[in-house]
């Protein structure tokens, strides 16, 4: 991950601070189970993330989510762990 990648995580997890109190499962946001989160299914359960914050933890910028995606925003403390809440 590079310096900018880690401070813009960083900034995020400031902004995204209530979203996190919020504790729902990553597997609770996968509406459609396709195994990858649409910027509207992160939105649909915190309404407080962004597009641009959003966008920021779309690391390979594809639009969606995928595994990997959700372990590092869930690692800088963007993303509630499924096992919290």
């Amino acid at each position: 991950m590079t310096h900018v990648s880690k401070v813009t995580l960083a900034a995020l997890t400031a902004l995204c601070l209530p979203a996190y109190a919020m504790g729902a499962g990553v597997a609770d946001l996968d509406a459609n189970g396709d195994g990858l989160l649409s910027v509207t299914e992160v939105q649909a359960v915190y309404p407080d993330v962004t597009a641009e914050q959003y966008s920021a933890m779309d690391l390979n910028a594809d639009g969606a989510l995928d595994d990997a995606e959700v372990q590092s925003a869930q690692e800088a403390g963007v993303m509630p762990t499924s096992d919290e809440g």
